[in-house]
């Protein structure tokens, strides 16, 4: 009867977590993502939280070229 293999498998690695968007000084809509990202994570809800995350890192601001 042979026994089993009881060696633990290798640790998983995982990717570091990126620093969150900083919102842009002046903009309202940034400040008001920054706050519900901010009131989200406090309760526990990470999925609105990124959701804000990736709607500040969209947003538009005036750095982009203007024709």
């Amino acid at each position: 009867m042979t026994t089993p293999d009881t060696t633990m498998d290798p640790p998983a690695h995982l990717m570091s977590v990126p620093e969150p968007p900083k919102p842009v000084e002046g903009c309202d809509v940034c400040q008001v993502l920054d706050a519900q990202r901010r009131e989200a994570g406090g309760r526990g809800d990470y999925s609105a939280a990124t959701d804000a995350n990736v709607e500040i890192r969209r947003h538009p601001h005036a750095t982009r070229k203007r024709r």
